[in-house]
């Protein structure tokens, strides 16, 4: 994969706080009794680190070097285990709970995602917990996020300028780019991503085929039952 840009990286805590959407997975892994926990696709580590705590093994998992560097360095990171990679790299013990946060799982591709949820049925025992949540495509949120117009906002980095271009790959697969005009350098840097929206029913199938069991899918963080119209979709799922 391409690397973030270290600036960019730098305002990510910034424009995603710690909020409901954390306090749902902290009280998921107290609920569960959680001793053993892996936070994959953990970015800078913000949720991570406020996993462990006394009895707890928390690690965090990132394919990306630069937020991993940038969660080493945050407060209470010699409480994890930091390491660099995919599902893979994750090691052969028997987490009780897995967690993938901030939309991650739509990071994945087609090509990754049955064997991603495969490697972790295969490093949790009988019971324990998976849960993460997901953009709901029959929003189709995709379509508010193209902007004509630049925004400006000052940061840490000096004066940053910002707009986005989507494109729709195909009924799954939205593209888009992100444009961070740094007015200080003149720089202009732009990241590329490729979501995957997938139903409800699609990544049901997917967990039953790669070992879980369904449990729940909310709409919200409150732990409304999911209907249709809800914008996410929060899938706790325990591994048979």
């Amino acid at each position: 994969m391409t690397d973030y840009d270290p600036r960019i990286v730098d305002l990510y805590d910034i424009d995603n706080p710690d909020g409901p959407d954390h306090d749902f997975y902290r009280a998921l892994a107290y609920a569960r009794d959680a001793r053993t926990i892996l936070d994959l696709g953990c970015g800078t580590g913000m949720l991570t680190v406020t996993l462990a705590g006394r009895n707890r093994k928390v690690m965090g998992l990132d394919p990306s070097p630069v937020m991993v560097t940038f969660a080493r360095a945050r407060g209470g990171a010699e409480r994890v285990e930091w390491r660099v990679g995919d599902s893979s790299a994750a090691p052969a013990e028997h987490f009780d709970l897995v967690v993938m946060t901030g939309n991650v799982v739509q990071h994945i591709p087609d090509t990754e995602w049955s064997r991603t949820l495969r490697d972790l049925r295969a490093r949790m025992r009988p019971g324990s917990t998976l849960s993460f949540e997901t953009r709901n495509p029959a929003v189709r949120e995709w379509e508010t996020w193209s902007s004509e117009g630049r925004s400006s906002r000052e940061t840490p980095h000096g004066t940053l300028m910002e707009w986005m271009d989507v494109d729709l790959i195909n009924e799954r697969i939205v593209r888009f780019h992100a444009h961070n005009h740094f007015a200080a350098t003149g720089e202009t840097v732009t990241e590329t991503q490729s979501l995957v929206f997938r139903g409800r029913e699609e990544l049901e199938a997917d967990l039953r085929g790669a070992g879980f069991d369904v449990e729940a899918v909310n709409g919200d963080w409150a732990g409304t039952p999911f209907e249709e119209t809800a914008r996410l979709m929060i899938f706790v799922a325990r591994a048979r």
